[in-house]
């Protein structure tokens, strides 16, 4: 068994089961997965493909020996019970209308144990909360079923995998508050592009003792280096949903931090990790990684290519602080979206995915010094 590296892949690459990029197909999306050649962890969660992506990894482990590899799992969407609300996917098992908080731990064991299965293991090394409600972060019943799978040897480790959408920082903080002892593992978003909201969280990760994990640290692939002004996506490919002109404006803050990175002999992609892993909370990073459409003019890197490059980050962190706050400024997004979880521009009754601040979620943001209307509010 071994716990996170420095680097690691995710199911969610290559296409197959997330619309980012070109679909690679299975085969090549198992050798991407399958663990060695400078990196040993694996990430599933079991909603992608509704169980897909747990199978397809399972291929990948086979004939690897245990020990040799991380095992990351994810779990909390319930596809058994509850109905795929389009593009929102399917509800938290946590929804009211699918279980009451009695049910919450056999749901959890359930949905771990087929994970398991589907995957071809006893235990996962880090099982993680996947995106969670408000009840989720908050409720002692929800904690009570984690803690039980640990003690049941399901997983070594729990923790808590906020997303995919950016925000829910104070109910995340919170959660690192009430649940120290059994957030081991934290999946955050965060990379240079992207450093706000991300790391309001990391002081109190560091204080709790509490390992955060960056994704998205591509930010959808412009670290890469494969996409160029007025980059075309494919039809459903998610990133097509982000507003116009995205892409040219990340470009650019990117060139200009790009001598930071040739300073050091670092590329764009391993620059971005290693801006994330100066952080002390960060220890590991899993960007996605992005078959981008190849022409003659611009002919784009191999998922493969890109396994390579991440493999061959550097582990010694080469970033001096001034450097890492020059990165910080060039992306500098504070402000720029309104925020998923418990938002101060929030009124009216609490949303799956949006909530008013409650007073003890305002007395979190007082002790962290996180002043929600100057901090957590869209420009």
């Amino acid at each position: 068994m071994r716990d996170p590296g420095l680097t690691a892949v995710g199911t969610w690459s290559g296409g197959v089961f997330m619309h980012f990029g070109e679909d690679i197909g299975d085969e090549r999306l198992q050798r991407v997965l399958r663990p060695g050649d400078g990196i040993d962890t694996v990430v599933t969660a079991d909603v992608y493909g509704t169980g897909d992506a747990d199978r397809l990894l399972g291929r990948a482990l086979e004939g690897v020996p245990r020990e040799d590899y991380c095992a990351v799992g994810i779990v909390g969407h319930d596809f058994y019970s509850g109905a795929r609300s389009g593009a929102k996917g399917y509800a938290r098992f946590t929804d009211p209308s699918l279980r009451g908080p009695d049910e919450y731990a056999g749901y959890l064991r359930m949905a771990t144990e087929k994970s398991l299965e589907r995957v071809g293991i006893d235990q996962f090394d880090v099982l993680l909360l996947h995106n969670p409600d408000k009840i989720g972060y908050s409720h002692p019943k929800v904690w009570e079923g984690m803690a039980a799978l640990r003690d049941a040897g399901l997983t070594r480790l729990t923790g808590v995998a906020p997303g995919p959408a950016n925000g829910f920082t104070l109910d995340l903080i919170s959660c690192f508050e009430r649940y120290a002892e059994l957030i081991d593992w934290a999946m955050i978003i965060l990379n240079p592009l992207e450093p706000w909201p991300g790391e309001l969280c990391l002081p109190a990760a560091e204080r709790h003792d509490i390992n955060v994990m960056a994704r998205v640290v591509d930010y959808g692939g412009v670290f890469w280096g494969d996409m160029g002004p007025g980059h075309e996506f494919l039809g459903r490919d998610h990133r097509s949903f982000r507003p116009a002109g995205w892409v040219d404006e990340a470009l650019g803050k990117v060139e200009r931090m790009r001598p930071i990175g040739e300073r050091h002999g670092l590329t764009p992609l391993q620059l971005a990790c290693q801006w994330d892993l100066a952080h002390p909370a960060v220890r590991s990073v899993v960007p996605t990684l992005l078959q981008e459409r190849s022409t003659p003019e611009r002919p784009a890197k191999s998922v493969e290519e890109q396994r390579a490059e991440l493999a061959a980050l550097p582990a010694d962190i080469r970033l001096t602080a001034e450097e890492v706050d020059e990165i910080r400024g060039i992306g500098d997004n504070a402000n720029c979206m309104a925020l998923k979880g418990a938002a101060p521009d929030h009124e009216g009754p609490a949303m799956p995915d949006r909530w008013e601040i409650d007073p003890e979620l305002a007395e979190t943001a007082a002790r962290w010094e996180i002043d929600p209307a100057r901090d957590l509010a869209p420009a």
